[in-house]
Order: structure tokens, then sequence, then C-alpha cells
């Protein structure tokens, strides 16, 4: 235990001075300050000011985090600011619902479970740094340290155009959800219902006397038998296909097989 509040100042030590210099120096955040939550909050023409402030709030606690000694004081302040977000978070979520909240990019995504989640895991991390004293951070706990700030990253929006993004258009290279599925992968109620719509079966359908008898597939075609009468209609659909027209149908004086 007493391991896991030691590493705890450091993980929030660095993430709280990412979301400063975000905050100080990047301009596009600036730029679209009025357009967040922030800016719904304190007015537009105060975005801006208020983001500095925030973002010296985060940076002075972030220095106090990370340089020695270590304090129950900073764990408090740490504490006292994710709070903060947790609040300024719900908000934005009832207030601006589709406003963002501007906490660590410039970014339109509205406040989400993830953005709550991260606010959450900041408050509990800070509440156990409260409890910090200096300890040896053995390899379990740089590991630990190592998942944290993997979790926070990954609950952060303002970072999925730089893994998340990339992670699923890979996934679409590999999964090719619209190359032309092989005929074992139509099902057959997929062929039913576009032969059901089909003008050649609605033209053939009052000579059906049996239900569905044969099933073949071929040439990128997929047949299907029927019994009409004393003969047998055979109605071919093409594979894959979305069009009922370009179904065709043959009857044969070949006996049925009932």
């Amino acid at each position: 235990m007493h391991g896991i509040a030691a590493l705890q100042p450091y993980v929030i030590g660095l993430f709280l001075l990412w979301a400063a210099l975000m905050k100080l120096l990047d301009r596009r955040m600036r730029a679209q300050a009025g357009q967040t939550a922030l800016g719904r909050l304190v007015g537009s023409a105060r975005a801006v000011p208020a983001l500095r402030l925030v973002g010296v709030l985060e940076l002075a606690v972030a220095v106090a985090l990370l340089l020695p000694p270590v304090l129950p004081v900073e764990g408090a302040a740490a504490a006292v600011l994710s709070a903060g977000f947790l609040a300024y978070l719900t908000y934005a979520y009832l207030a601006a619902p589709t406003s963002s909240c501007g906490c660590l990019g410039a970014h339109s995504r509205p406040v989400n479970r993830r953005g709550f989640a991260r606010a959450g895991l900041l408050l509990a991390m800070s509440l156990a740094a409260v409890w910090a004293r200096p300890y040896p951070l053995d390899p379990w706990l740089v590991a630990l340290g190592l998942a944290e700030a993997v979790a926070l990253l990954g609950l952060s929006a303002e970072l999925d155009r730089h893994w998340l993004m990339p992670l699923r258009r890979l996934l679409v290279r590999l999964r090719k959800p619209l190359a032309v599925p092989s005929s074992q992968e139509i099902p057959l109620e997929v062929t039913m219902r576009l032969l059901y719509l089909s003008p050649a079966y609605c033209s053939a359908s009052a000579r059906l006397t049996s239900d569905v008898q044969d099933v073949w597939d071929e040439d990128g075609l997929r047949f299907v038998v029927y019994a009409a009468g004393g003969r047998t209609a055979v109605f071919a659909v093409p594979l894959p296909g979305g069009d009922p027209s370009a179904v065709r149908v043959a009857l044969t004086d070949e006996p049925a097989l009932i």
C-alpha cells in the first residue's frame, strides 16, 4: 500500500504537467476556448484567461508533486483539483451537452463517460497520494505506474487521433467489411429474401407446388429449385446480389423430386 501511494505523485504530476502545458502553450486550444463548456460557464470573453488560470494551477500542483519532499498537502491539492474536474464535467454534461470540455486539447467531442472515468481515476489516485511517503520504486511499481498512465491516456479523447483512429483504420484494412463475401458467407435467408422480391418469382409463384427442393452455388449464382406441377422451376440468384430484377427463372420438363 505504501508503495502504491508513493507512486501516485509521479503519475499525477506528469499528467497534470501535460494538461497545464497544453492549456498554456497550445494556440489552437486557446482559440477554441470560447466554444467549450468553459466558455459557457464563464463567458466567451473570459474563456481564455480562465483556461490559463486553470493551466497555472495545474502546473503548480504538478511541480509540487514531482519535486521533493513528498507532503500530504500535495496529494490533497491534487484531490481538490480532481474533484473540481468532476464538478466541471458534470456542469458541462448538463449545461452544455454538445460542447467539449476543453481539458487537454482542441477537439469537438462532447463530455462522455470516458471523461468522467478519467477524472474519477485521477481523484482516486490523488486521494492515495495523500498518504505518499518516500518509498523505493520496485519494478512492479514502475509497471503499475505505466499501466495507470496508459489508462489515463486511453481515457483521453484528445489523443484518439493518435492511436484509436489508426487502430480502427488497421482493423478495417484487416477485416475488409466492404469486400465481396464468398458464397459460403451469404446466408440462405438473404438469398430467399431477394428471390421473393424478384419479378421472376412473382411471375412463377402461381405454378410452384412445393417448398424449396434443392439449393447449390455455382459460377457466382445460387440456384434454388422448386416443383412446378409436373415440371421443375429453377431460379438463379446472383451472389452477392441486391437487385431483385437480376433473378432469373427457368421452367424445365424434368420431373420434380417429390
